[in-house]
């Protein structure tokens, strides 16, 4: 058998197992089936709204099947496990299902598929489109659809995140066919545009305002006076530096001359205190009152006349 054979003849076989399954596990909400081969046998795990019918009292329900799937479909070693539908509003086959229950009990099919699109859309999705074929009102046969939502029909993205599922059923007036498909909420189109939130007007000023320590003042003249050091005490040393000194000092340096001294230092001598100048007396002597400025006057003004006589 060549390759491509033996490809179909596997999906082939797949959509046996899902047939039969849904048949048999229509009271227990199927959800669908996942069949994975292994070198120890088949792992096969179907979903199910109610998990506890599938299994079965003691297990008994999940024995038949492992023995029916083996002896029928040619599965190795069948290991069967189930899984609960967290939300089965989101998930096909249960949804085509209910729709297919409600056509057999008589219910109108607008009104079962308006009730199962809106469970479908009221549970996240982004998007749902039902459609259904058949004897709906008349002999011929025709086709309605029911979309509500964004429902993208082509592309790669479609066939990997859209849910689809078909099921059929067979009334009076002859066969019918539901088509259900589902966008998941966490679709995301290729074409699809996020707009970024707009940005107030302070974080604009904080991105746009430069921090001050890369400032640096360059056309400032600084002055900076250091503390009279322990060696030359009595002195002062006083630090400059002018702009035009350091402007100058690259181009003089290119031209190969020596750039100025961009600081000077002037030792500026400290002046006496007036308390050190005055003479210390000795212990000795006393202390002369000094006199005030009117008794020199009249002083002045007898030897004056001392000198006339």
């Amino acid at each position: 058998m060549s390759a491509t054979k033996q490809i179909l003849h596997e999906f082939r076989k797949r959509a046996d197992v899902g047939e039969f399954l849904q048949k048999e596990l229509s009271r227990a909400g199927y959800g669908g089936v996942e069949i994975v081969k292994s070198p120890l046998g088949t792992r096969v795990t179907i979903y199910a709204v109610r998990p506890g019918i599938v299994i079965g009292r003691g297990g008994e329900m999940i024995r038949t099947l492992s023995r029916t799937l083996e002896a029928k479909f040619k599965l190795f070693n069948p290991q069967i496990a189930v899984a609960e539908v967290d939300v089965p509003e989101l998930n096909p086959n249960i949804m085509a299902s209910k729709v297919v229950s409600a056509l057999e009990r008589g219910i109108h099919f607008r009104r079962a598929c308006y009730w199962a699109l809106n469970g479908i859309m009221g549970a996240g999705a982004r998007g749902c489109e039902i459609k259904i074929s058949g004897k709906l009102t008349t002999e011929r046969s025709r086709t309605e659809k029911f979309r509500e939502g964004y429902v993208p029909k082509v592309g790669d993205t479609v066939m990997k995140n859209a849910r689809k599922a078909v099921v059929s059923t067979q009334l009076k007036p002859g066969l019918l066919g539901v088509k259900v498909v589902i966008i998941p909420p966490d679709y995301r189109s290729p074409d699809q545009i996020n707009l970024k939130e707009s940005i107030s007007t302070e974080e604009k000023l904080a991105e746009v305002s430069v921090p001050t320590s890369e400032a640096a003042p360059e056309a400032t003249a600084a002055e900076s006076v250091s503390e009279p050091s322990s060696e030359t005490e009595g002195e002062t040393k006083i630090e400059t530096t002018t702009p035009e000194a350091t402007k100058t000092a690259p181009l003089k340096e290119a031209k190969g001359e020596e750039p100025p001294k961009a600081k000077e230092s002037v030792n500026v001598p400290k002046k006496p205190d007036e308390a050190e100048l005055k003479p210390e007396k000795p212990k000795g002597e006393t202390a002369t009152p000094t006199p005030k400025p009117g008794e020199k006057a009249e002083e002045s003004k007898e030897d004056a006349k001392s000198e006339d006589s």
